[in-house]
């Protein structure tokens, strides 16, 4: 079986369903992660997702805030949802194919401007969160298993368009880095994207600030794919869509894309 999954993040799922069905019907992920679609879960638009052949979803959601979701062409249940940090946010779905693949959506918290716990309860707050998903998947070791989302950090120093002048910033910080790749230790996560993709800068975010991004490239790679051991030797072509950042009324994130050939 081969499966094509992409994870975006999407900053209202409502508000950009245009460019949803776009990726849908130019792409045709058979799984779509998104993070950050700011709905109810009611309120996604199913409807349009559907008539492109999406017929399955998972999600967790929130009025205006948060929300995760996973979006399929294949048939798919749920396994689980966690609250780590006890934030009652909406920033954790799991999802298992028929194939017996478990794909954890994760929307990392973004952890404010100032890389001070504290000064700052929302950088306290994306540290506790790292904590907690790095106790979790030590105490629940997983296998064959996919982690795609927005993690808000960018770990290497290629995955940001100045090291030096980032490492003071909130997703680049010594300390945040330190915390991601616990959690990628305590699960063996394996960078499916840094795999298929060794060498070179790679972003799939770019500030609405910028007056033009694409000119700029002032970005950082956010938004991740991982994969367990037994699985990622399965990964190919990874790549960031970078285009879609570029579209009507974008989202400040591009797709990121992993074929798995199981």
């Amino acid at each position: 079986m081969s499966f094509t999954l992409a994870t975006w993040n999407i900053n209202s799922v409502r508000l950009r369903e245009p460019i949803v069905c776009k990726l849908m019907a130019e792409e045709g992920p058979d799984v779509l992660c998104l993070q950050e679609c700011k709905s109810p879960v009611d309120k996604i638009p199913m409807e349009a997702f559907r008539e492109l052949g999406y017929h399955h979803m998972i999600a967790r959601g929130q009025k205006g805030y948060n929300g995760v979701a996973i979006l399929s062409k294949l048939p798919i249940e749920e396994a689980g949802s966690e609250d780590f940090a006890n934030l009652g946010h909406a920033r954790h779905i799991a999802g298992r194919l028929e194939n017996g693949v478990t794909i954890h959506n994760f929307y990392v918290p973004a952890g404010g401007d100032k890389p001070d716990r504290e000064i700052n309860e929302k950088f306290g707050q994306k540290l506790d969160y790292l904590t907690e998903m790095r106790d979790f998947f030590a105490a629940n070791k997983p296998e064959k298993s996919i982690l795609v989302g927005d993690l808000n950090i960018a770990p290497r120093e290629d995955d940001v368009w100045d090291h030096k002048k980032l490492l003071k910033i909130v997703s680049h910080t010594p300390i945040e880095v330190d915390h991601l790749t616990q959690v990628m230790q305590a699960g063996d996560w394996v960078d499916v994207t840094r795999q298929d993709i060794p060498e070179g800068l790679l972003y799939s975010w770019w500030s609405y600030r910028a007056r033009d991004w694409d000119a700029a490239d002032k970005g950082r790679r956010l938004d991740h794919v991982w994969a367990t051991p037994d699985i990622s030797g399965a990964a190919h072509s990874s790549r960031v869509l970078r285009d879609a950042r570029g579209w009507e009324k974008p989202s400040d994130h591009a797709p990121v894309f992993a074929t798995f050939d199981l």
